[in-house]
C-alpha cells in the first residue's frame, strides 16, 4: 500500500512531512516492498552515510591508508543494517506517538501502510543477517558489536524520560568507529576513543537541530529531547557541542601522527560548523532537515582528513 499524503498540519506553514510523493521508492519498487523500504529508511539515506562516512574514516586511520576492500563491505553493510534495525525499532517504539507529528504522520507503521507483526518479522530478518556478517569479523569486534545491540534497542525509549536521547543516539550509530579500530589492529587506543566522542558530540550538535522540528509536538505529548533541553539557547549548546568535536578531532589526529593536511581539513570542518551555527535559528523549524543534510559535508571531510592525514 502506497502512502496516501493530505494537507499539512497547518496550511499556512510549510510541510515538514519525512515522506514525500512520488519518491524513487513510489517509482521504482514494487508497492508491497515500499513500507518496508520506508520503515528502515532507504528512502532517506542520509542518515546511512551519517553513520558510515565517521566509520569509513576510522578504517582509514586504524589501516594507516587504504582500507582492506572486505572489510570497508563488511562495515558499509553493517552500518546500512543496523541503521535499518534502529530507524524499525524507533518506529515500533513511537507507533502511537508517530501520527500525532507533523514530521512523522505518514510513516508505515502509524499511517497503517504495515502491520507490527510483519515490521517485528522484518526487524529479525535484518538481525540475522547482521548475525552473519560477525563471522566476517574478529573476536574482539564481535564482544563490541554485541554491546551496541542494547543501546539500538533503547534509544527510542530514552525520549520518554531524559532530555538526551541524542547522546545515546550518537554512541550507538558510531560505535563503528571503534570496532574499525578494534578489528583492524585488534585494539582501540585512546586516539580512537577520542575521534569517536568527538563524532559523538558532532551528533548531539546535528541531531539537536533536526529535533527542533519536532519540538512543538513533542512537547503537546510530554517527549523530551536535546532541542527541549536547549531551547532558545540551541546557538550556544551547538557551539559547544560542536567546538567539543573539533578540539577532540584535533587531539585525536595529534595523538595519532597524522600529516598536517589533516589539520588542514580539520580547518575546513570548523569553518563549516560555524556556518551552521549561524544559519540555525530554533524559530524556523523548515532550516532543520537542510541543516541536518549539510553534515554530510562533514562526514565527507572527516573522510579526506583521514586520507590526507595517512597518505601524505
Amino acid at each position: 500500500m502506497q502512502p496516501h499524503f493530505p494537507s499539512p498540519f497547518d496550511p499556512s506553514r510549510p510541510d515538514l512531512a519525512d515522506m514525500r510523493p512520488n519518491d524513487w521508492v513510489a517509482r521504482w519498487l514494487p508497492p508491497s516492498w515500499g513500507p518496508y523500504a520506508r520503515l528502515c529508511r532507504l528512502d532517506r539515506p542520509v542518515g546511512t552515510w551519517l553513520t558510515l562516512l565517521p566509520c569509513i574514516a576510522a578504517l582509514i586511520q586504524a589501516a594507516g591508508g587504504w582500507p582492506d576492500l572486505w572489510r570497508l563491505f563488511v562495515f558499509s553493510f553493517g552500518a546500512l543494517l543496523m541503521r535499518g534495525v534502529g530507524c524499525c525499532f524507533n518506529d515500533i517504539f513511537d507507533r502511537d506517538f508517530d501520527h500525532q507529528v507533523e514530521r512523522t504522520r505518514f510513516r508505515p507503521l502509524t499511517s497503517g501502510q504495515l502491520s507490527l507483526k510483519n515490521a517485528w518479522i522484518f526487524v529479525f530478518a535484518q538481525l540475522v543477517i547482521a548475525a552473519l556478517l560477525l563471522l566476517a569479523i574478529n573476536s574482539y569486534s564481535r564482544w563490541l558489536a554485541l554491546l551496541l545491540l542494547p543501546l539500538v534497542v533503547i534509544y527510542p525509549l530514552c525520549k520518554r524520560f531524559t532530555h538526551w536521547p541524542q547522546a545515546v543516539l550518537g554512541i550507538a550509530f558510531n560505535w563503528g568507529m571503534l570496532m574499525a579500530w578494534s578489528d583492524t589492529q585488534n585494539t582501540v587506543p585512546l586516539a580512537a576513543i577520542a575521534m569517536w566522542a568527538g563524532a559523538v558530540t558532532w551528533q548531539i550538535g546535528y541531531d539537536a537541530i533536526y529535533g527542533y522540528i519536532d519540538m512543538e509536538d513533542d512537547l503537546k505529548l510530554g517527549l523530551k529531547s536535546a532541542a527541549i533541553r536547549f531551547g532558545d539557547q540551541g546557538k550556544v549548546w551547538l557551539s559547544g557541542f560542536y567546538g567539543a568535536s573539533v578540539l577532540l578531532w584535533i587531539w585525536a589526529g595529534y595523538a595519532m601522527g597524522m600529516h598536517w593536511a589533516y589539520f588542514v581539513v580539520m580547518v575546513g570542518i570548523a569553518l563549516h560548523l560555524a556556518w551552521q551555527i549561524y544559519q540555525f535559528d530554533p524559530k524556523k523549524r523548515e532550516l532543520g532537515l537542510p541543516l541536518f543534510r549539510a553534515n554530510m559535508t562533514v562526514g565527507v571531510l572527516l573522510v579526506i582528513a583521514a586520507l590526507g592525514g595517512t597518505l601524505l
